[in-house]
């Protein structure tokens, strides 16, 4: 069941592929991301080509022939439709590879769809749209897509984006208070509760908070980032390095000035042995540096030469405890 789960999506990805790539707005970007998904897999061309036969069918066949071949792949979903216009064929294809969830949208319907990654893992999905995202360590995301807006929730952790960019089909994700809009972009998205980093890649984004108000939404573009702090009043617009904008598909994890608490629930991600913070202190001190995902722990054999900390393990744990804490008198 699985099997023909994930085929029938390949084919109702490649079936918007054919169509988009045949729409008189499509551009050279369009083209290289279509190669970069059927380069992604074996399967992806295959489903493609197979669309393709299809569709050469569906424009030379009569009506009768066209109904009848479309009773074949998708009774269901058409049983009380007629398609008599040459124009629909491309509709009728998508119903007849197995009635494209994401061409609901054309009835005005909204679809919506889940992803998660495990621990310490990635993970690569194609969205209905052709957008590709990359899921970092132990992080959760959904998507609800209709026929004139594309969104996307990050419930926690980091995901990459590479999206297809569609001027009538605004692309937002949604990370806690923070909205980030997609104006022709690649680029990340990191959540640690409320705490929320955007990192540009290439191209632009409208980032705003929830608070709304003009002084609380900007542009990002490569080169920069955005950090969100809940705890104060404005996001900050900061210089990054877009080649680092996604460096823990790499097995880097990139902190610049960011709070010991965010760090640690970060690295957690990629972390059989969760790391603890004793002393609320510890908190808030900030940290500057790269953590290699398969070096960890001579991370954190080096970290008391850097903050004012211990490190030990105890029960299974390891906790972080402030080193300048004196020890309780007897």
């Amino acid at each position: 069941m699985m099997a023909n789960t994930s085929k029938q999506q390949t084919l109702r990805v490649a079936a918007d592929w054919w169509v988009r790539l045949r729409d008189p707005a499509a551009t050279d970007r369009t083209t290289e991301q279509w190669l970069a998904w059927a380069e992604e897999d074996l399967e992806h061309l295959a489903a493609f080509e197979r669309v393709t036969e299809l569709a050469a069918r569906l424009h030379t066949l009569g009506e009768v022939s066209r109904e009848q071949l479309i009773a074949e792949f998708a009774p269901a979903q058409v049983a009380a439709r007629r398609w008599w216009l040459p124009a629909a064929a491309a509709a009728a294809l998508v119903l007849a590879v197995g009635g494209y969830v994401g061409w609901s949208a054309l009835q005005g319907a909204a679809t919506s769809q889940t992803y998660a990654s495990a621990l310490a893992a990635q993970r690569n999905v194609t969205l209905d749209d052709g957008t590709r995202v990359t899921l970092g360590g132990a992080t959760q995301m959904s998507t609800r897509f209709s026929r004139g807006r594309r969104l996307v929730e990050l419930t926690e952790g980091e995901a990459y984006f590479e999206v297809v960019h569609d001027a009538a089909r605004p692309f937002e994700v949604r990370a806690g208070d923070v909205t980030i809009e997609d104006i022709g972009t690649a680029f990340n998205v990191r959540r640690t509760g409320k705490y929320v980093t955007v990192a540009m890649a290439e191209g632009r984004v409208r980032v705003a908070d929830a608070s709304g108000g003009a002084h609380n939404s900007l542009e990002a573009v490569a080169g920069q980032s955005v950090i969100y702090d809940p705890s104060r009043a404005a996001m900050n617009l900061i210089a990054s390095d877009p080649a680092n904008a996604a460096a823990w598909r790499h097995e880097r994890l990139e902190f610049d000035n960011e709070p010991l608490a965010v760090v640690v629930a970060n690295i957690n991600r990629y972390r059989a042995q969760p790391l603890q913070i004793a002393d609320a202190d510890l908190k808030a001190l900030t940290f500057t540096g790269t953590v290699k995902t398969d070096a960890i722990d001579d991370w954190l054999h080096a970290l008391p030469q850097v903050l004012p900390l211990q490190v030990n393990d105890s029960g299974g744990q390891t906790v972080l405890s402030d080193a300048r804490r004196k020890p309780a008198q007897r």
